[in-house]
């Protein structure tokens, strides 16, 4: 059924906006609710830019912390694998830097409007040009962060948006975002679930660790970095049967890093552990609006699945593929493609289609599932892909080298302690999420009902 609306000119003239999409219904809708309620985001806030790396600049292992778009993991920024640059280089950018208590919001590309709150409370570091810098003036950063992430923020973020094949969302733009002001005690109410949230993600991490700890440690590798090798000889032989003449294939460390394991622990191979199915791709033509999502590897982390970016597609082809790639509750996903070697178990049921990139693992063999999933996020899982996974721009594991790769099976009771750590964790990311989601929502209620009505579904 067709949509459209009717505006008068004198509307046009602020907005300086003559497309169709501009003036959708919903948009307009927009308008209405907020007038009266809102005041612009430049009058509450200051807001910067991030700056590119500069020319000739690489990341290092040990340094400053450089804030990418990835690192914007469920509603946070998470330091977990940020890339880092030099003390030097940060000085030289410090007009690009992200503090405690700022919010990061992506402004290129698919993920437009993803909102990063900075809650670590370390010192500045630094933000990629892919994101915009807001710091709150008067009202909490805390609510701040989920108005900017709710329905009404992130309705505004889209309107805005320019650009069709590299779409943008400039610093003019968000200066003009209209942010719904509460009264001072039901700001402090969405402030304190946000708080609870982060106290709950805090949790999570930190359980997460303990596990890659534990598990690093029995394995030997808990302080081990590969040593520096600049050069290093390999035989015809060894090439030839490999079937690999790239000297990365050769390298050391991966022998290195298997001597380093005690001679009692034992291998499995994950081939016999767990057999595997392929995703499928859909094609760009094929995504919607909104519908089913279509889970691909920009969505999937050793967390989670994150719908903060997902493509959707329409029910119709859901239903034709859901037979053969929908992942079921029980099973493992890992990634194969671009960002091979992220796993996650999926403890519940998960609606949805994986990509090609991504293969579901079933479990074949008694192993507990949680602790498989860490082993395969583990450097020791990492440093094999480094060997197998082929590509020079993307990076491809082949399903035959997946299942080749060494497991390390420990004692049932130490596995079994590494698995329920890595539980808990999930479970609390997952409570975390559900605070954050019931904050968003109040606020919704607020806009759309009244704050009485939103303190009332908070209980």
């Amino acid at each position: 059924m067709a949509v459209f609306s009717l505006i008068r000119k004198s509307q046009i003239g602020g907005s300086q906006r003559l497309d169709a999409e501009y003036y959708q219904p919903k948009y307009l809708q927009l308008d209405t609710i907020l007038t009266g309620r809102s005041v612009p985001l430049r009058k509450i806030a200051t807001i910067k830019g991030g700056k590119r790396l500069p020319i000739g600049e690489t990341f290092v292992e040990e340094g400053v912390p450089y804030v990418r778009v990835t690192d914007i993991q469920n509603f946070y920024i998470d330091f977990t694998s940020v890339a880092k640059i030099t003390e030097e280089l940060h000085l030289r950018l410090n007009r690009y830097q992200i503090s405690y208590e700022e919010i990061a919001i992506a402004i290129v590309g698919n993920t437009i409007g993803l909102v990063g709150f900075m809650l670590e409370q370390i010192a500045p570091c630094n933000l990629t040009e892919n994101c915009a810098r807001i710091i709150s003036n008067s009202l909490s950063p805390y609510y701040l962060s989920i108005f900017l992430s709710c329905k009404y923020g992130q309705l505004q973020v889209k309107r805005l948006t320019v650009g069709t094949a590299q779409p943008k969302f400039g610093l003019d733009k968000i200066a003009i975002l209209q942010v719904y002001i509460p009264s001072k005690s039901f700001e402090l109410i969405i402030e304190g679930l946000n708080r609870e949230a982060y106290k709950r993600f805090s949790k999570s991490f930190s359980l997460y660790h303990q596990a890659e700890q534990l598990l690093l440690s029995e394995l030997g590798l808990l302080d081990w970095k590969p040593a520096r090798t600049l050069t290093f000889v390999g035989s015809y032989r060894d090439a030839a049967r490999a079937q690999r003449t790239d000297a990365e294939y050769f390298h050391p460390k991966f022998k290195e890093m298997l001597d380093k394991v005690p001679q009692q622990i034992k291998f499995d191979r994950l081939g016999r552990l767990t057999t595997y199915k392929k995703g499928v791709e859909v094609g760009s033509s094929a995504y919607t609006d909104s519908g089913i999502p279509f889970w691909r590897v920009s969505n999937l982390s050793s967390h989670g699945l994150d719908d903060s970016n997902a493509n959707f597609i329409n029910q119709e082809l859901y239903e034709n593929l859901r037979q053969d790639y929908e992942p079921q509750q029980g099973e493992i996903l890992l990634s194969k493609d671009a960002t091979p070697g992220i796993a996650y178990y999926l403890e519940y049921p998960t609606q949805g289609i994986i990509s090609s990139g991504i293969l579901r693992l079933v479990i074949a063999d008694a192993i507990p599932p949680h602790y498989l999933e860490i082993v395969l996020n583990s450097l020791f899982v990492q440093i094999q892909i480094e060997q197998d996974a082929g590509g020079s721009i993307i990076k491809h594991w082949k399903p035959s080298k997946v299942s080749k790769t060494l497991i390390p099976r420990l004692s049932d009771d130490k596995e079994k302690e590494i698995a329920n750590l890595v539980q808990r964790s999930h479970a609390a990311r997952r409570e975390a999420k559900a605070l954050f989601e019931k904050a968003k929502r109040a606020v919704e209620i607020a806009i759309e009902e009244s704050e009485e009505r939103a303190i009332e579904f908070i209980g």
